[in-house]
């Protein structure tokens, strides 16, 4: 049986996992998640994808990692964040990060927490996959 922080994990990988291939995920509890864009990318089977996520205080994203880069910047709230071979770090309102293709992370919100967030990632490749 998976725990409530793996089900919580792989919900938010869920939330933001399909959008790649265009399918449409079920909505995880107390995520919610928002494609406000989505284009081809210049080049050899890229995408761009722009949403916001949103998420409770004392929701824990499992590590994982995509299939291209990601850009973030948390526009309310806090977050702490590891990226593999860093330390963890907090962000909050006003800052943000990108993660490396491929490169696992994961972390975990310390207040309600809203990201607005570009991928450019592979087009036919899942968006998130865990770590």
């Amino acid at each position: 049986m998976a725990s409530r922080r793996a089900f919580l994990t792989c919900a938010i990988c869920s939330a933001a996992g399909l959008i790649a291939t265009g399918v449409e995920p079920a909505q995880a509890q107390g995520v919610q998640r928002k494609t406000v864009s989505t284009i081809d990318y210049p080049g050899d089977g890229k995408i761009s994808i722009l949403m916001t996520l949103e998420a409770p205080e004392g929701t824990v994203i499992a590590r994982h990692t995509h299939p291209g880069i990601e850009s973030s910047v948390v526009t309310e709230g806090e977050l702490e964040l590891e990226i593999q071979g860093q330390p963890a770090k907090r962000f909050v309102a006003g800052e943000g990060f990108q993660v490396p293709p491929n490169t696992p992370h994961g972390g975990r919100t310390l207040k309600y927490c809203r990201l607005a967030i570009t991928y450019v990632v592979e087009k036919d490749k899942p968006l998130a996959s865990p770590a």
